[in-house]
């Protein structure tokens, strides 16, 4: 049983575990953010649990990561991977457990911060079993996603309801950026509070090493052009529009003209049809000599920003970007679409540039701009790292929501205190 001083705070992210390796399917920027972000407040003093759900049975069902900060694999239906749309039906179940390992552990969490839709609608479950403060992140708009796809979900019209409720009952909803912010206000409620609390990266991993020495460490030519991709393989990031940008590259023909799209892959899972689907495109259009699928990254992935010229961020949406920061992290320009938080990242022409979404003319533009200067790429490199080092660290992420935090629990306690004297008198 854990011992402990104080109440610990819970993150919750149902369906996006903090200690899975980032790339599989349906594992990104949500893991990243809920991981880093607990570590990160571990370190400033809180006693942190990062709660999930259990979707193999080889999953430990607590990692240590630090004295004060652990994942928590809580049951919630069959052991096993399932697409996020399919989980909201075990999600009382993941509430029972949340219930029943908080008497296990003789504790009981006075704030949750919830993340994504599904965890948003366990917080305002559990507000109904006991006192407690819900902070809430979307990581993503259900109103923004279902205007850029072709088909809906059946379960669209449940999630869209949920992320009005958790806007409209939430202590405290963040958002990534004011252009979130702003979509939340317009598209989901007028109501609630918002505080906007940017996205983080580690500036220790990324931006140490030179991209001569990580070229020389992946073997790729001093004088190749190297443009870098980062992400999941899903349709609405862009990759097929990414292809045909360097298919249209001034620099096409070019033996120096490397394409490089990292991310992991689940065979027979959805980003598996989409690697295999954008591996066809890059086969029609004569790109496979110059294009490498190195799968996903882990240690790696900061050789691969550092080595690279430009890295794409070609998303249909965004709704912050971290692929974006963690490129500027390593000195590495950006070329992104304009859309979500991407603009509030993404400062044109001083740390990359902003094109249209799905416009591949413009993206091959764009790229080909960087590629062919590259004391101007380099200038962006040195701009870019000195943005994120002033405004995107995950310890600066961690003391915004720490203060946002203290704030909160001490209205409640005063709250609490000022109800009991009224009580007594």
């Amino acid at each position: 049983m854990l011992t402990i001083e104080k109440n610990p705070i819970a993150l919750i992210s149902v369906d996006g575990d903090p200690s899975i390796e980032i790339g599989q399917e349906e594992a990104g920027g949500q893991n990243v953010y809920v991981r880093q972000v607990g570590l990160a407040l571990a370190k400033q003093g809180w006693c942190v649990d990062m709660l999930t759900r259990r979707s193999s049975a080889s999953q430990a069902a607590i990692v240590q990561h630090t004295p004060n900060c652990r994942t928590i694999r809580l049951p919630a239906g069959p052991t096993e991977f399932m697409n996020r749309d399919e989980l909201f039906d075990y999600m009382p179940e993941f509430v029972q457990a949340f219930l029943a390992f908080q008497k296990q552990e003789g504790l009981q969490y006075s704030l949750v911060h919830t993340n994504y839709w599904l965890s948003g609608w366990v917080g305002m479950e559990l507000k109904k079993h006991q006192a407690l403060i819900q902070v809430h992140t979307n990581h993503s708009s259900g109103a923004i996603k279902y205007s850029c796809v072709e088909n809906i979900p059946p379960i669209a019209s449940k999630r869209l309801a949920i992320e009005k409720a958790c806007l409209e009952t939430a202590a405290r909803v963040v958002a990534t950026s004011p252009q979130e912010q702003d979509y939340l206000r317009s598209l989901v409620s007028t109501k609630g509070q918002l505080e906007i609390v940017p996205c983080g990266t580690d500036i220790e991993r990324f931006g140490t090493i030179s991209r001569s020495t990580a070229r020389e460490v992946l073997e790729i030519s001093p004088e190749a052009k190297v443009v870098l991709y980062v992400g999941r393989f899903d349709r609405r990031k862009g990759i097929e529009t990414l292809v045909r940008a360097v298919a249209k590259s001034s620099l096409r023909g070019s033996s120096d003209l490397k394409l490089i799209i990292a991310g992991g892959s689940r065979p027979g899972g959805s980003d598996g049809m989409e690697r295999d689907r954008i591996e066809a495109i890059v086969a029609e259009l004569g790109l496979g000599d110059i294009t490498i699928f190195p799968g996903r990254l882990d240690d790696e992935l900061s050789i691969y920003y550092a080595a690279a010229d430009v890295c794409v961020v070609p998303s249909h949406y965004e709704p912050f970007g971290l692929v974006a920061i963690e490129a500027m992290a390593s000195r590495t320009p950006v070329v992104a679409s304009n859309v979500g938080g991407l603009p509030f990242t993404v400062v044109p022409e001083l740390t990359g540039i902003l094109v249209p979404p799905q416009d591949e003319t413009a993206f091959a533009i764009a790229i080909d701009r960087i590629l062919t200067n590259p004391s101007w790429r380099d200038g962006l490199g040195e701009v870019g790292r000195l943005r994120v080092e002033i405004a995107f660290t995950w310890d600066g992420v961690a003391s915004r929501l720490s203060n946002l935090y203290s704030n909160l629990l001490a209205q409640s306690a005063a709250l609490a205190s000022t109800r009991k004297d009224r009580a007594v008198a």
